[in-house]
């Protein structure tokens, strides 16, 4: 997607989004077949919904058919949420994560050498956050920091056991 194209669909959709008090998180037009596949992933820290993504899928659609930005070539429309698996690359990311096991690629500057961790987020910062990680065969687990500038890497780990945030504050 060009940049002009990317830029005029940002400038259209943010104010769209922003007012269903989501953030758009990224925009990709691709080809499938002969038509365009655009994509549009939203957000927010309380995650979203099936149905705010299909109400906002309405309104997008509105909104492109209303303008120029698409061209007259057909294009299939997809809004969703981004994928459990997906990068943490905004501070935001590593806010929304807290509690959440993270798998790190770290750079040889964290003074620890460069290497994977895995590890679960405890409090986020502007400058980095506070980690747990886990013990290894019966050993206790136990607290590390690490800085943004450290992270080459970030994604969140599927546990199918987790404790959900609701049974754990209660």
């Amino acid at each position: 997607m060009s940049t002009t194209q990317s830029d005029r669909l940002r400038g259209l959709l943010e104010p769209l989004v922003a007012a269903k008090g989501l953030d758009l998180e990224e925009i990709e037009l691709s080809r499938a077949g002969k038509r365009r596949m655009l994509r549009i992933i939203v957000d927010s820290d309380e995650g979203v919904e099936l149905d705010a993504c299909a109400e906002l899928s309405r309104e997008v659609s509105d909104k492109l058919d209303d303008s120029d930005v698409m061209g007259e070539d057909e294009y299939v429309l997809e809004v969703s949420s981004p994928g459990a698996d997906r990068p943490l690359t905004e501070h935001r990311h590593y806010v929304r994560a807290i509690g959440r096991l993270v798998k790190f690629q770290l750079s040889a500057e964290d003074g620890k050498g460069a290497g994977e961790l895995v590890a679960r987020i405890l409090d986020v910062d502007d400058e980095g956050m506070d980690l747990e990680v886990p013990g290894v065969k019966g050993r206790k687990a136990t607290a590390r920091r690490i800085a943004f500038t450290d992270i080459v890497k970030a994604r969140v780990e599927i546990e199918f056991n987790r404790k959900d945030k609701k049974e754990e504050e209660a």
